[in-house]
C-alpha cells in the first residue's frame, strides 16, 4: 500500500517549518547579573589602586610625622581617601543598586586656624573607614576575581548564585563602611549648622538692640541732659524759659521711656514673663491691622526659651499679614500635640507667600530648626495662607524661689 499524498498546501508546510525553528538566540544571564559580574572583576585593579595608595601614602606620612611635613602628608592623604571612598560609593550605586548616602563635608569653612584644619582631617573617621575598606579589598580583590573569571569557562551554569553570593559580601563591606555614621553623623552636622544659626540670630539682635539704643533713646537722653544744661543757665536770668526747657525735657523724658518700654517689649515682654503665651498673643494680635482670633489650648506653661520662640514667630507672622497679605481676617490657633506645641496662623489674604519669597520666613524656619522645630507654609496663589510651625515641648519646673523656671536650668 502506498502512503497518502498529502493535500497541504505552501502554507501548511510553512506553518510547520516555523514550529521546528529554534527560539532567537540569547544571553543566558540577565543584565543584574552582568553587571554584577563585571563588578568582580573590576574589584582586582580598583583594589590594587587602593592598596597601594593606602601603604605607600600612609606609611610615608606615619614615617614622617616626626618632621613638620608629617603631620599634614597624613591629614591630606585622608582628604584622598575620601575621594576613593566616594567613586567606590559610585561603583556600588552603579553596579550593585547599593545605595549609600555620601558622608557629611568636613566643616572646613567653619575651622579657622591650619592646625585646627589639619587636625580635623586627621581624625576624620570617614577618612579612616576608607583606609580599613581600601586595605582589606586587595585580598578579597583577587580571590573574587579569580573565583569569577575561572566560573565564566568551567561554573558558568551556576555562576549567577556564586556572583549573587560574592556580590553580597560587596555590598555589607560598602555599607559598613563606606556608609556614613547613620543617625549619629547626621545630627552632628545638623546640630553644627544649628549652632552656626543660633550664633548668628543672637549677634543680629544684638547689632538690633545696640542700634535701637544709640538711634533712640541715647539720642533723646543727650538733647534731654543738653537741655537741662541750658535751662540750669537760665534758670537765674529767665525763669520762664528755663521753665518751658524743663518742660520740653519732661516731654523728651516721657519719650525716652516709651522707647525703652518698646524696646524691653521687643527683646521679651513683660506679659509674656507675668501671664504667659495666651495674653501676649491676644496683645500681639490686638495691635494687628486686621481683626485677629486668637485660640490657645495649653494645659500648662511651657519653658520660657519654647514660649519666648513661639510668641515672636507669632509676632513676625502677624506682622506679615498687616503688611503684605491684604487679608480681611486672622486666626491665631495654639496648642500642644504629645511633646510638640503646634501653632498655626491662617489668614484670608492673597497667598504666595513661600520661603524663598524673602529672608523674613526663611530666617523663622531658620530660628525654629535651630531647636529642632519645624516650619511648613501653605500659600497658594490667591489664597488662603496657612503656615504651620511645631516645637519641642519642655514643662518648667517650679524653682527654690517659687518662680518657674525650664526644666533643666536651674
Amino acid at each position: 500500500m502506498s502512503a497518502p499524498i498529502s493535500s497541504a498546501g505552501p502554507a501548511a508546510r510553512g506553518a510547520g517549518d516555523d514550529r521546528d525553528r529554534p527560539p532567537p538566540a540569547r544571553f543566558a544571564y540577565g543584565l543584574p547579573t552582568w553587571k554584577e559580574i563585571t563588578h568582580l572583576l573590576v574589584n582586582l585593579p580598583v583594589s590594587l589602586i587602593g592598596f597601594v595608595y593606602v601603604v605607600s601614602v600612609l606609611s610615608v606620612g606615619a614615617a614622617l610625622t616626626v618632621t613638620v611635613v608629617g603631620l599634614p602628608l597624613l591629614a591630606f592623604a585622608l582628604a584622598g581617601a575620601r575621594l576613593l571612598g566616594r567613586l567606590e560609593r559610585k561603583r556600588a550605586r552603579a553596579l550593585l543598586g547599593v545605595r549609600v548616602d555620601e558622608p557629611s563635608p568636613l566643616p572646613m569653612g567653619r575651622t579657622t586656624g591650619w592646625l585646627n584644619r589639619f587636625w580635623l582631617m586627621l581624625k576624620d573617621p570617614v577618612g579612616w573607614r576608607t583606609v580599613l575598606y581600601d586595605f582589606i579589598r586587595l585580598p578579597w580583590g583577587v580571590l573574587t576575581f579569580s573565583v569569577t573569571l575561572v566560573s565564566l569557562f568551567v561554573l558558568w551554569p551556576v555562576l549567577p548564585f556564586i556572583a549573587r553570593g560574592l556580590t553580597n559580601v560587596d555590598r555589607a563591606l560598602v555599607r559598613g563602611l563606606l556608609s556614613p555614621s547613620d543617625e549619629l553623623e547626621r545630627r552632628i552636622a545638623e546640630l553644627e549648622s544649628d549652632r552656626g544659626v543660633v550664633v548668628d540670630t543672637a549677634a543680629a539682635d544684638l547689632r538690633r538692640i545696640e542700634r535701637d539704643l544709640h538711634d533712640g533713646a541715647q539720642a533723646r537722653l543727650v538733647n534731654l541732659a543738653m537741655g537741662l544744661g541750658l535751662a540750669k543757665e537760665k534758670l537765674l536770668e529767665d525763669p520762664d524759659t528755663a521753665a518751658e526747657m524743663v518742660a520740653e525735657a519732661h516731654g523728651e523724658v516721657k519719650l525716652a521711656l516709651q522707647e525703652l518700654r518698646d524696646l524691653a517689649r521687643g527683646i521679651h515682654p513683660a506679659v509674656l514673663t507675668d501671664r504667659g503665651l495666651d495674653a501676649a498673643l491676644s496683645s500681639v494680635a490686638s495691635r494687628c491691622t486686621v481683626p485677629v482670633k486668637v485660640t490657645a489650648d495649653l494645659p500648662a506653661r511651657p519653658a520660657e526659651a519654647i514660649e519666648g520662640i513661639a510668641y515672636f514667630t507669632v509676632s513676625e507672622l502677624l506682622q506679615n499679614v498687616s503688611k503684605h497679605s491684604g487679608a480681611r481676617s486672622a486666626s491665631v490657633d495654639v496648642w500642644r500635640a504629645d511633646d510638640r506645641l503646634m501653632l498655626q496662623v491662617v489668614d484670608d489674604g492673597r497667598g504666595g507667600a513661600s520661603l524663598d519669597g524673602g529672608t523674613g520666613m526663611r530666617g523663622l524656619a531658620e530660628r525654629l530648626g535651630a531647636v529642632d522645630g519645624l516650619f511648613v507654609v501653605d500659600s497658594p496663589p490667591g489664597g488662603p495662607t496657612t503656615v504651620t510651625a511645631e516645637l519641642p515641648w519642655r514643662d518648667r519646673t517650679p524653682a527654690p524661689g517659687g518662680a518657674a523656671v525650664p526644666r533643666g536650668r536651674r
